[in-house]
């Protein structure tokens, strides 16, 4: 492969670009096509250069420094440094994809060997 994005690049990609301003839950604009959603840690999440960071410890979810974006139709990714794992998750289905995502996450995590 050939190296797009130098390391320094990706790494402040993933800093904390937001200060202050955290993540908090989203009202669907169009609730016919999407649900409701809340971030991993309620209003401690925050941003870096294009993605959500999570920043707690949570059992059974992403680690601290983990870095993700979903779309609306359910294309979803996050990135997981510190389990050296990176997932891609695509499904069209704009109404259903909240719990798919969470039971993918779920059965992920649990599928990593210590």
């Amino acid at each position: 492969g050939v190296r797009i994005l130098k390391k320094v690049t990706v790494a402040l990609m993933g800093e904390n670009h937001s200060g202050r301003v955290t993540a908090h839950a989203v009202k669907a604009a169009q609730p016919d096509r999407s649900a409701d959603f809340t971030f991993i840690a309620e209003g401690r999440d925050n941003w870096g250069l294009g993605f959500l960071r999570s920043v707690d410890r949570v059992p059974g979810k992403r680690s601290p420094g983990s870095l993700s974006w979903g779309g609306l139709n359910n294309t979803y990714f996050w990135i997981d440094p510190k389990e050296q794992l990176y997932v891609v998750f695509m499904m069209q289905s704009p109404a259903a994809r909240l719990p798919y995502r969470f039971l993918l996450r779920q059965m992920v995590y649990q599928a990593l060997v210590r």
